[in-house]
This record gives structure tokens, C-alpha cells and sequence, in this order.
């Protein structure tokens, strides 16, 4: 199945990211094959879930939202084949520092 970023929809406090592309070169130059890179830690926000409630019934506010460039835990997240792209899915919790 074909999956468009727009018909994406996140619940709860699920977060849809795009990662961003890690430098295929070194500071120094060294140009890197594929199997030498590491998975990315930095995404842009796609979509956003509208939130999670807690034990009482009242909605969790999200703390991000569409558009911010987010660092992420390295092994968070379910992948997600979108537009014949890998993008994630990732709880809120597993941001940890959006890129201003």
C-alpha cells in the first residue's frame, strides 16, 4: 500500500516524523558509504496527535508541533514507509530537544 504524508493522522500523543539526512562527509572531508552512516537522531514534525488524557480524564496538551526540526531517542519509534520514505512514529516522551 501506497501511504500519501497527508493522510497520516497521529493519535493520541503521536508524533509523525520526517528524518533529516546526516552528512554524507566528514568535517575533514572523508566522504561516507551508506552502510558507515548512523540512523538519524534529527527529524521535522509532519504531524502531531491531538494529545493524551491522564487518570482523571483531562487532556495532556502537546508540547510540539508541525513544522519544528526535533532531536528523537535513537531507538524510539515505529517506522513508517510513507511516499517510499522511512518516517517514524513516536510518542512525545521520545522528543528530547526541539532545533531552534
Amino acid at each position: 500500500m501506497h501511504i500519501k504524508s497527508g493522510s497520516v493522522k497521529p493519535l493520541f500523543d503521536n508524533v509523525l516524523i520526517k528524518p533529516l539526512e546526516e552528512e554524507s562527509k566528514t568535517p575533514s572531508g572523508i566522504v561516507l558509504p551508506e552502510s558507515a552512516k548512523e540512523k538519524p537522531q534529527i527529524g521535522q514534525i509532519m504531524a502531531v496527535g491531538p494529545g493524551a488524557t491522564d487518570e482523571d480524564g483531562k487532556k495532556i496538551p502537546m508540547q510540539v508541533k508541525t513544522g519544528q526540526k526535533v532531536i528523537y531517542k535513537k531507538w524510539g519509534g515505529n517506522e513508517v514507509r510513507i511516499e517510499r520514505e522511512e518516517w517514524l512514529l513516536v510518542e512525545q516522551k521520545d522528543i528530547i530537544a526541539v532545533i531552534e
